[in-house]
């Protein structure tokens, strides 16, 4: 039981603190939601479609910092302090790279919506919300470099900290360029842009004075000194989270392919379809803090050469999350019409909504499950094999089973439901497979003994 509680305390350590930073990331998409939304629905259109473009390339190419939270985990556990500095120094010039790529992505964006039948005024918002977005790029990766080497090294309060006070100077930034107060230009949704830009040139400000600061980070001084790019870093960075931005986009792509399945079936399907979504989204950040976690605490473990401790630590994460899961289906269970009602009062959509909500309580426990298991394997800096089980998972089961249960099902078609049941399919497929994996490679490194 000792122990037990010991490694309790690490994850609450190091968890509660990225569930916090999790919330508050969450917060700020959801205020540009509601202002915008306030802004008009043409607003709104163009900033979900904007949105909708942005995400999914800022994933998948901050995958690739991602990466560092291990690597920088095990140096940290086997107090390899020279060499985290040598890394870092490296990562911020990938970072910096890498936003310069997300800059260009994001202002030429908006010309993929040109070749569809989008009407033109919500694709000038969705380019205008795009390009200010743009300004922010090289500073929203610098930021994901500073913290995913801040959660390596165990800290995990600072990042929660900077992330929260950014949320709250989020709310106000919005509302006023948005809307044009205090003799501003009333921006619309284009505002929403430009306060998300300001605050990640905060938040990366805001980061790296810490570290200049804070006595536990000026002892690994990494910014006291200028190096020049390093194709060896470059490398392991690529190899290990290329797969994770990957894994994310594939994962994001299942959603995305489940709303362009039911887009058939007419806005009110899409929009209770939206709404379940959001409420299983939300409800994912707790067992999403505890893998996260769990990459960390894994990596430190490793590091150390503490093998059964990684081994004890992975099952726990595993468990953890499951009990978290566990927890988030009875709430949405027993919750259900009153967290609806906080996103529509049309009764039609809240009937619908409903109906789908018994699916993404379930939803959680897969969900939850793989999560547990996915941040461990980071520990381990296992995710190539996890990327491949990611795309048979959601690709070749959880899209075509959806689709099939959708429009033709077992007995007579399913509708919207037929696609929540497919994506259940799909995570408990991968949940499964990502637990053998696990084992698989906690063998082979006690075998390394």
């Amino acid at each position: 039981m000792e122990k037990f509680f010991k490694e309790i305390k690490q994850f609450l350590k190091l968890g509660v603190p990225i569930y916090g930073s999790q919330l508050s990331y969450g917060a700020i998409q959801l205020t540009d939601t509601i202002v915008a939304g306030r802004a008009g629905s043409q607003e709104l259109a163009g900033v979900a479609l904007g949105s909708s473009l942005a995400t999914p390339l800022f994933f998948s190419l901050s995958g690739i910092m991602f990466a560092l939270t291990p690597i920088v985990a095990h140096l940290f556990g086997a107090k390899q302090i020279k060499d985290i500095r040598s890394k870092m120094r490296q990562s911020i010039w990938i970072a910096v790279g890498i936003g310069a790529i997300l800059t260009i992505a994001y202002y030429f964006a908006s010309n993929f919506l040109l070749l569809s039948t989008i009407d033109r005024d919500i694709i000038s918002i969705s380019d205008s919300y795009l390009k200010a977005l743009s300004i922010g790029a090289i500073a929203m990766m610098w930021f994901t470099c500073l913290r995913c080497f801040s959660e390596g090294v165990t800290q995990t309060l600072p990042v929660f900290w900077v992330a929260f006070s950014a949320m709250v100077l989020n709310i106000p930034l919005d509302i006023i360029l948005v809307n044009g107060y205090f003799g501003l230009p009333k921006l619309g949704g284009a505002g929403c842009g430009y306060a998300t830009s300001i605050i990640y040139i905060y938040m990366a400000t805001a980061m790296t004075l810490i570290i200049l600061r804070k006595q536990f980070y000026r002892e690994l001084k990494f910014f006291n000194k200028f190096k020049f790019p390093s194709m060896e870093t470059f490398k392991e960075l690529m190899f290990l989270g290329m797969p994770i931005g990957i894994g994310i986009f594939v994962e994001l792509s299942m959603f995305s392919g489940a709303a362009l399945i039911l887009g058939p079936l007419g806005d009110i399907v899409l929009a209770s379809h939206s709404i379940a979504l959001s409420i299983a989204s939300i409800a994912f950040m707790l067992p999403l803090s505890i893998g996260l976690a769990a990459a960390a605490r894994v990596g430190n473990l490793l590091g150390e050469k503490r093998l059964d401790g990684a081994k004890y630590a992975s099952k726990l994460a595993i468990a953890i999350t499951l009990f978290t899961a566990t927890l988030n289906t009875v709430a949405i269970i027993l919750l259900d019409e009153w967290i609806v009602s906080f996103f529509t009062t049309e009764a039609v959509v809240i009937n619908s909504a409903l109906s789908l909500l018994v699916l993404a309580a379930i939803f959680q426990l897969p969900d939850g499950f793989q999560m547990g298991a996915l941040g461990s394997l980071r520990g381990y800096k296992d995710t190539f094999i996890p990327m491949i089980l990611l795309i048979i998972s959601y690709w070749v089961f959880a899209l075509p089973a959806g689709y099939f249960l959708t429009y033709i099902g077992i007995d007579e078609p399913m509708g919207a439901r037929g696609v929540w049941v497919g994506m259940i399919i799909g995570l408990t497929i991968f949940s499964v497979l990502a637990i053998s994996r696990l084992r698989f490679v906690i063998k082979l490194s006690l075998r390394q003994i």
